[in-house]
């Protein structure tokens, strides 16, 4: 769902933003997603390493969507429902980070 939010924003941008910050959010989500299935996949004395830099992916792809917003670039509305999708994520990370470090 993160995904598809993600390229619909992308899709709908100028053309100018579509190639640089657009795609840019594209591959941290994705990277997002990826890294979180290696933490899924991965021997538990690896997974905090991945989540980890799933976390980092995470925060990145908020700051993006902020500056999407301070531009004015894109749909604020699928702009604020992706966040809420990211914050989701975020907690869901943090949770499982937690369980994995105890």
């Amino acid at each position: 769902m993160l995904c598809k939010i993600t390229i619909d924003i992308n899709n709908h941008l100028e053309k100018r933003w579509r190639y640089s910050l657009g795609q840019s959010l594209e591959n941290s989500v994705l990277s997002l997603l990826q890294e979180t299935i290696m933490a899924k996949n991965a021997p538990k004395p690896l997974k905090a390493a991945y989540l980890i830099k799933a976390s980092s992916h995470l925060e990145t792809s908020i700051l993006k969507l902020r500056l999407f917003l301070e531009l004015n670039i894109a749909n604020e509305t699928k702009i604020f429902q992706t966040q809420a999708k990211l914050a989701e994520a975020g907690r869901m990370l943090g949770g499982w980070l937690k369980s994995v470090n105890s």
